[in-house]
């Protein structure tokens, strides 16, 4: 069905509006009260970027619209492409590292999937979208990655936003935007170099007739590397074409394509209190395969009918193959192995439609935004499970090949999710200052799952609210007070719940003030929350099973500052704070309790700073960063601690020319080693990732 219905919409659509200079909103009102010009327009950049420098000033995410960060009543942090590039940037976990309220490198070297906190609830698989599209995991399985060099910002929505989004976890979601054509001529390419890695890519583009009618980006990434544990693999191949039709200032077709080839591994534990060095590779180098090839067809639509009336239209189809074989550790890998294989295929097809009308009468400004999605996700896996022979001393292994890997018959499995969704939104602004959101949504969820010979199917149906108010006390400071809802309905196989299950559902409450000063380039931001998921879907500890928690309760809170000065000087810092209880739970002595995963204090900061030329020598730009993980447990009964850890990062670029620089960025500087989970019920450590040095030279035009 996906394929039908994606076939019958074939264009794209995105308006990649000109960055102007800085403007405060309170200018763009004229002495009559006429309607105002798209907010995007007068906000310092739109809603999806390029953003100039580490400090974006708008997001779409927030609202679905393009609004202004300092406006919006929500918690949002972007990750603009100049900071990726600064950073280096490889994988989403790396993205996210220094944003406050996100937990990364969960199982460490283990990067089969981005997998992330937000406001200490577990988010992969349901918070990670890409141009406000959702990225749903297809089955147990199934899914696909965000490679960051295909990225021109990725944003971060905190807290629960089913009011716009539909499906998704209380603690917020990820959305990643896709570089889009520009309208000027541009163009890099590069190639890095590191131990065991080796890497090339390209991002070129712009208009392709005199006028600006029609422009375009290609975005093309070809990488053969280790995944830092010896025998292990990240190989990438990454294409994208894009086309824009822009005839008129009002109306704008973007056609988006691309492929992206993953192989990976899947073997990184090491058995808990072994002793033996963390990179030890104790898998099957001949059969362990984490393979993936992802295609999505897609496009972006937008049109001005004048008149306040604005209409837009994004759609994407995905198709994923997913080949996943493992040879995993045992009780005793020196005389048998547990292995594992699962071949999966997954469609998506998601659409989602807006008409936006904006209109003023007399002191008020009214911005309404009216929406339908649909989204069609089906997913097939076979599984097969088996054993493999043991390979001796795990402190100097011996490998036998896919020979020695047995698999009993396979099972089939097969998903389907399709969902609807209708929403509307109001903001609502008095006199520049005082500005009201408030929305609403309904969804209907309907799921169909049929594994190991077991059927089940069910209809989910909610309304989310959201409503929130900010204060502008001054055009530089404001104040802001949500209350938001999250829904979200268990796993499509059921037949393993105790009990009837019932969708997961969230509730915030959060308060914030925002900062962004006129003298500089800067943003500052605090927020409070109180955040609770009911009907929290948990495994019983030998996955035999699967219950609904009851309560998990989440308060904290979040500070955030981005500074870009001079060209010369970025500085970027966050802290986290979590209060996090499980407050009724099935099993009455996890009461109280703190929920796995979730440390009590994250922390981080990045500062660099550019020496000028002076001729002979051209600019030379030195960056450090620290990044703080409190301790936290791997296990709701908090009997497994996992320490705490800070972890240093590291740049360094040298301007050879006006074109081209030299660059080298540094991860885990001092080469700790630290545990990120522990997997009590195999007795497996998961240790991150050590130092890795990547050099890399950059041709520019």
């Amino acid at each position: 069905m996906g394929r039908r219905v994606s076939a019958q919409r074939i264009a794209l659509l995105s308006s990649v509006a000109i960055l102007l200079p800085l403007q405060s909103l309170a200018q763009t009102a004229d002495a009559t009260g006429t309607t105002l010009a798209p907010i995007v327009l007068e906000s310092g950049g739109n809603g999806v970027g390029p953003d100039a420098t580490i400090v974006a000033k708008a997001s779409r995410s927030s609202s679905k619209t393009d609004t202004p960060l300092l406006d919006a009543p929500a918690s949002v942090s972007v990750v603009t492409e100049e900071e990726l590039e600064k950073r280096g940037v490889t994988t989403l976990d790396e993205a996210l590292a220094y944003t406050p309220g996100v937990s990364t490198d969960i199982y460490g070297s283990d990067n089969r999937y981005d997998h992330y906190l937000i406001r200490g609830f577990y988010s992969t698989g349901n918070a990670t979208y890409r141009d406000g599209l959702p990225m749903y995991t297809g089955g147990d399985f199934t899914t696909n990655r965000i490679e960051p060099y295909a990225m021109q910002r990725i944003e971060v929505l905190k807290g629960s936003n089913s009011s716009l989004f539909g499906l998704s976890g209380p603690g917020g979601i990820v959305n990643a935007v896709t570089k889009l054509p520009q309208d000027e001529k541009f163009g890099e390419v590069y190639t890095t170099l590191g131990d065991g890695h080796v890497e090339t890519g390209t991002d070129f583009g712009g208009p392709l007739d005199a006028d600006g009618i029609w422009s375009y980006r290609l975005t093309g990434k070809w990488q053969n590397a280790d995944a830092g544990i010896d025998e292990t693999e990240d190989d990438r191949i990454y294409v994208a074409p894009a086309l824009t039709w822009s005839p008129t200032a009002d109306t704008s077709f973007t056609f988006l394509m691309d492929y992206n080839k993953r192989d990976g591994s899947t073997s990184h534990g090491i058995p808990l209190g072994s002793g033996i060095d963390s990179e030890t590779y104790l898998g099957e180098q001949d059969f362990d395969n984490m393979d993936v090839i992802e295609k999505n067809i897609g496009y972006q639509f937008r049109h001005d009918f004048g008149n306040g009336f604005e209409f837009r239209q994004n759609a994407r189809y995905t198709k994923l193959d997913v080949t996943y074989e493992s040879v995993y550790n045992s009780a005793d890998p020196a005389t048998s192995r547990n292995a594992l294989a699962v071949y999966g295929e997954s469609t998506r097809f998601h659409i989602d439609n807006q008409l936006q009308y904006e209109a003023s009468f007399g002191a008020f400004d009214s911005r309404t935004l009216l929406g339908f999605d649909y989204g069609r996700d089906s997913n097939e896996e076979m599984r097969f499970d088996g054993t493999a022979l043991g390979i001796g001393d795990i402190r100097n292994p011996v490998y036998c090949g896919r020979s020695c890997v047995s698999f009993g018959a396979g099972v089939a499995s097969e998903s389907d999710l399709t969902t609807k969704g209708l929403y509307i939104q109001e903001e609502l602004t008095y006199d520049d200052r005082l500005i009201f959101t408030v929305g609403g949504r309904y969804d209907h969820a309907e799921t169909e799952n049929t594994s190991y010979g077991t059927y089940s199917d069910a209809i989910d149906e909610n309304f989310s609210k959201r409503a929130g108010v900010t204060y502008k006390a001054t055009s530089e400071v404001s104040v802001y007070a949500n209350y938001s809802e999250s829904f979200l309905p268990v796993a499509a196989n059921r037949s393993y719940f105790i009990g009837t299950p019932k969708p997961q559902e969230g509730r915030q409450y959060e308060i914030g003030i925002k900062y962004e000063p006129t003298g500089i380039d800067a943003l500052f931001t605090a927020a409070l929350f109180d955040l609770t998921q009911t009907n929290v879907a948990q495994w019983a500890p030998d996955y035999s099973a699967q219950y609904q928690v009851g309560k998990i309760n989440v308060r904290g809170l979040e500070l955030e500052a981005k500074v870009a000065l001079s060209n010369r000087i970025n500085f970027t810092a966050g802290y986290s704070y979590l209060d996090a209880e499980i407050e009724e739970d099935v099993d009455p002595t996890l009461v109280g309790n703190r929920p796995y995963l979730v440390p009590k204090h994250m922390a981080s900061a990045w500062f660099d700073y550019t020496l000028p030329g002076n001729g002979a020598r051209g600019d030379l730009t030195l960056g450090v960063g620290g990044r703080l993980v409190g301790s936290s447990y791997a296990d709701n009964a908090n009997t497994d601690p996992v320490p705490s850890r800070v972890l240093f990062d590291a740049a360094v670029k040298y301007q050879i020319r006006d074109n081209v620089a030299l660059s080298a960025n540094v991860t885990n500087l001092l080469d700790k080693e630290y545990i990120s989970q522990i997997d009590g019920f195999s007795n497996t450590a998961y240790y991150g990732d050590r130092r890795t040095v990547l050099a890399t030279l950059k041709y520019t035009w």
